[in-house]
């Protein structure tokens, strides 16, 4: 069920995405593959774009927290191997000790980002519950399977089972919450790079 709430409200989104792109009438209209595959790379390689370089620490942090996020739940050996059981499908896994390395980085820099909304004005002042709720969810996911991978706190039957169910959770949330700038983040760097390249004639990065 988590997972048919997931794709059928990120196709929804989408499909209302594109619905308001195409009646604004605008975003099609200037669209560039260049500019957007351009701003995709400065976006993603560390310190690519100026707002990053004017913030390294916190660039780094939330870099390797995202890292942490993406790579470690699809390449870890674990889940692989549920995934085989379940569908008779697998792909190349993480060595546990960097999927356990990933995981506890993510933990901490989770922790740090958590903080860092309570302790600088300027993001506390933007911030709301759900951005603090979200960011806990997270940080629990991670922490929750890493103490069922080694059989710490509770039996093994409570944190796995707890583990699953905060999973479970996310992912409902996904296309709901702030949580879908996972899928959004390439819309809407497509449109600000296609504006800012192909009509303003400057750097969107």
């Amino acid at each position: 069920m988590s997972f048919l709430i997931f794709f059928l409200g990120l196709v929804y989104n989408l499909y209302n995405f594109f619905k308001k792109a195409k009646k604004d009438k605008i975003l099609y209209g200037y669209f560039s593959f260049k500019h957007t595959i351009r701003s995709y790379l400065f976006w993603l390689l560390p310190f690519g774009s100026y707002s990053m370089r004017q913030r390294p620490l916190f660039t780094a942090i939330s870099y390797v927290f995202h890292v942490g996020l993406l790579l470690t739940p699809i390449f870890f050996l674990g889940h692989i191997e549920l995934w085989k059981e379940s569908w008779g499908i697998s792909w190349w896994a993480l060595p546990n000790i960097v999927s356990d390395f990933l995981t506890v980085l993510t933990i901490i820099c989770g922790v740090i980002l958590l903080l860092r909304r309570f302790l600088v004005k300027d993001v506390k002042y933007l911030s709301t519950p759900v951005d603090y709720a979200l960011l806990v969810l997270v940080i629990l996911v991670f922490l929750t399977g890493f103490l069922a991978r080694y059989q710490l706190v509770f039996t093994y039957q409570v944190i796995a089972g707890l583990h699953i169910l905060l999973g479970e959770v996310m992912l409902i949330f996904i296309p709901f919450t702030k949580l879908s700038h996972i899928f959004y983040f390439w819309l809407i760097r497509a449109h600000t790079a296609s504006e800012f390249g192909a009509v303003r004639r400057s750097k969107d990065y």
